[in-house]
């Protein structure tokens, strides 16, 4: 059993591009069989090079491991002019103003049992004669994808549904060359929202934009596998073995998919919070490099396990705890009327040893009690004067990381104001 991916170089790769992949991934996983991955190109300039490499490393990324080497449909070229070549030596194809038309049957259907879709007809009095090689050379989609779909040994064909509408023609290329022809099954399209097709109007829509975004790759793998697929109507959470032990074509559906952005923030917050401290910390830091930020890694694993439970994505972390990295530049109106409360903090905390976050709340607490206040009165003005937000990880693990004199000079500053 084999299946394959055939993308185009056209630039990042797209979610529903990512999700035939993944699907027919996970097919081949369940039935033992091979996953290949091929790039339908039709040129070798420096942007397809590119955006191939793209595609690679978006799947690698995602763990969406492949079979062999990567195969290039411009390699295939002078295959598919001998192909055509033959089929008009065997009266199968014509010349026609220097292209290659191979010839359609005028009468009955082509027919096939789809795998997602049960039987699907298409009247042959509605194809065209196809052309298969172009007046230049060129050999068309329709022509080089069967094509190599026989010379690579596909036997099961996965991919979207607007692609239906190609395969009684592709059918009948094989048959006319003589090619076996491999079973078909086509997704439904992936809809935001809204219920239109997926595009950037909904957010992100390519892998690297979800990946610099800060999703975790096994969440969002996770999510694309429920898109379309059910095991039943409770399970959200599956392990990669779960979903390749678990899938096939029979539970996926016909009808198109809604792509839930919040539900897929969701998910990922479920995965985040459930990795253990070190690995979290591991990913986050990765992350981090991977975007290019150069803050020191000792201190992004101290501060890891405050905003474990705090975020959903890790392209959250640098807005809730860039106070730990940078100065910060609290707002005067949201410490109005603190500046003796910053100054008594200021004195507790010079004198505390050891400078633990235990400590610094037992402090805080105190001063809070001998000035009347309610903790969340003495806090808040304490929380915006050391961190530059109403909204932080915890006060006084944040106090911790800070370390007595940079929360000392802040507070200073805050109070002078």
């Amino acid at each position: 059993m084999r299946v394959r991916f055939a993308p185009s170089p056209t630039g990042f790769l797209h979610i529903g591009g990512v999700h035939t992949a993944l699907f027919n991934w996970l097919f081949a996983r369940h039935e033992g069989g091979e996953f290949r991955l091929r790039i339908e190109n039709t040129d070798t300039t420096r942007e397809v090079a590119e955006a191939a490499q793209q595609i690679e490393d978006s799947l690698e990324w995602l763990g969406l491991d492949w079979n062999g080497e990567v195969t290039f449909q411009l390699d295939r070229m002078d295959r598919c002019k001998e192909e055509a070549r033959r089929l008009v030596e065997e009266g199968k194809a014509y010349e026609d103003e220097g292209a290659i038309r191979i010839r359609m049957p005028d009468e009955g259907t082509t027919a096939w049992d789809d795998l997602i879709r049960g039987r699907i007809e298409f009247p042959n009095e509605k194809l065209e004669d196809l052309v298969a090689l172009r007046a230049d050379g060129r050999p068309t989609y329709n022509f080089a994808s069967p094509v190599e779909d026989w010379l690579d040994g596909i036997t099961h064909v996965i991919r979207g549904e607007d692609h239906i509408s190609n395969t009684p023609k592709q059918i009948r290329v094989l048959e006319s060359l003589g090619a076996p022809v491999p079973e078909y099954a086509h997704l439904g399209n992936i809809f935001g929202p809204d219920g239109k097709k997926l595009s950037k109007r909904h957010g992100a829509v390519s892998v690297e934009e979800f990946r610099r975004e800060g999703y975790y790759a096994p969440a969002l793998f996770n999510y694309l596998a429920l898109l379309g697929w059910s095991y039943d109507d409770r399970t959200e959470i599956f392990s990669r073995e779960d979903l390749v032990r678990l899938f096939t074509l029979d539970r996926v559906g016909a009808s198109p998919a809604i792509f839930d952005y919040q539900k897929l923030t969701h998910l990922n917050g479920v995965y985040l919070r459930n990795l253990a401290p070190d690995e979290y910390a591991d990913a986050l830091v990765a992350y981090l490099g991977e975007q290019g930020c150069t803050w020191d890694e000792a201190l992004v694993r101290r501060a890891a396990p405050l905003v474990q439970e705090k975020i959903a994505t890790f392209g959250e972390f640098k807005e809730f705890a860039r106070f730990l990295f940078e100065p910060v530049e609290p707002d005067n109106a949201l410490l109005n009327g603190s500046v003796p409360l910053l100054k008594e903090a200021r004195a507790v905390l010079s004198e505390l040893e050891p400078f633990e976050a235990e400590r610094i709340e037992d402090a805080l607490r105190e001063l809070a009690e001998r000035l009347g206040l309610k903790p969340r009165e003495a806090f808040q003005p304490i929380r915006v004067a050391v961190t530059g937000s109403k909204v932080s990880p915890g006060l006084f693990e944040s106090i911790e990381l800070l370390g007595r004199d940079e929360t000392l000079a802040r507070l200073d500053a805050a109070a002078s104001s």
